[in-house]
């Protein structure tokens, strides 16, 4: 028995680890004193073991604060809480609901009409990563959208680039922004991953580039040999140490404002950065490079087991796939020039050598290719 009456009202008194911890019910039913213990003995034990009590009334906008302060937040979440602070800023984290969210889209939907479904998804799944969070904290016990439906997101043809473009594009582009796109169309290279690549981890002697700094599993640490046009690009600018790409010596985080103008100025049709990545895969495939090696080259996360096939694809695969890429460059600008020259165009001889092609369609965007998901 814990329950005491005092007076009118009950008290409860709890025993933990020797220690006595008593309250006031404030109550002179014990059917409600007896509620009111138990949840004393559940905040007692919670304490104990050091468990973060539940703050579902806490609102989303404290919390974004603290995963913020304290969850370790990527670039993305900072561009998606733009928009979603605005809308469940001040609505309290134990009252965001399927229904609220869906209505969100539909708000969305109707401010922006351009808007696709993968953007809407993209904003929900921060949203969503949010919660888990709480729930990781303690201040939440369940995440109330964990199950929610996205809409299934359509595939869109991603534009290549073809040589004449890539050849304007690049004596319009600014000196920075040039040595990017170079190295992006010969590596597939990631932005961030550029951004962050340091000159110690490239290996002339090798003809080497060693990515460290990537998005996924499967890209950290992975080998690329340079391309001849690469290679010399670096050896241009090689210095011991440090950021090989930067602006008058300063670290690149954005180059949106250089790409538009470096577009804009070669009068080419537009598309991503990103995009230079997918023409690196494209030409692979044309190349006759199996899916595994592209993969390998690229970074990209499997889907499968640990122990996937391209996860163990050698240096010496990977070398010949950037020998089949630059002899199918070579012949492609080759009949570019017959063609401006007006001579007759002869289609380049199928690359024989190496591992055979498995099935990979040619002229195909390299996101049909390859399965990934990746944001831009």
């Amino acid at each position: 028995m814990s329950l005491f009456r005092r007076g009118r009202t009950y008290w409860t008194y709890v025993w933990i680890e020797g220690i006595r911890h008593s309250k006031s019910t404030g109550t002179t039913s014990r059917r409600e004193a007896e509620a009111i213990e138990r949840q004393f003995r559940e905040e007692l034990n919670r304490q104990r073991h050091q468990i973060q009590k539940a703050m579902p009334e806490m609102t989303f906008a404290e919390l974004a604060a603290r995963f913020l302060a304290d969850g370790s937040p990527r670039p993305y979440h900072l561009d998606r809480l733009k928009i979603l602070l605005p809308y469940f800023g001040e609505a309290s984290i134990g009252r965001i609901s399927k229904p609220l969210v869906r209505e969100f889209r539909r708000d969305r939907r109707k401010e922006k009409p351009w808007l696709t479904d993968t953007t809407l998804n993209r904003d929900v799944e921060v949203l969503r990563h949010l919660l888990y969070w709480a729930v990781d904290e303690g201040f939440l016990t369940t995440n109330p959208i964990a199950r929610i439906h996205l809409p299934k997101q359509r595939r869109k043809p991603r534009p290549i680039p073809s040589f004449a473009e890539e050849d304007k594009l690049l004596a319009a582009a600014a000196p920075h922004l040039r040595k990017l796109a170079i190295a992006s169309l010969d590596s597939g290279m990631r932005r961030g991953e550029l951004f962050h690549q340091l000159w110690e981890h490239v290996d002339f002697n090798r003809r080497l580039l060693l990515v460290t700094h990537s998005k996924t599993i499967g890209g950290e640490a992975r080998e690329i040999p340079l391309t001849a046009r690469l290679a010399e690009l670096l050896s241009s600018f090689k210095q011991p140490e440090g950021l090989i790409f930067t602006f008058k010596g300063r670290p690149i985080h954005k180059i949106k404002t250089a790409w538009k103008g470096a577009i804009r100025r070669s009068g080419i049709r537009y598309f991503r950065f990103h995009d230079l990545r997918h023409t690196f895969n494209t030409r692979l495939m044309e190349a006759s490079v199996v899916q595994d090696v592209r993969k390998a080259l690229m970074g990209h996360s499997s889907g499968d087991e640990v122990n996937s096939l391209y996860t163990h694809v050698e240096l010496p695969v990977k070398r010949e796939a950037i020998r089949k890429l630059e002899a199918w460059v070579e012949a492609e600008r080759q009949n570019l020039e017959k063609a401006t020259q007006g001579e007759p165009h002869d289609e380049p001889e199928p690359i024989r050598r190496g591992e055979p092609d498995f099935g990979d369609s040619p002229r195909l965007s390299a996101a049909s290719g390859n399965g990934s998901n990746e944001a831009q």
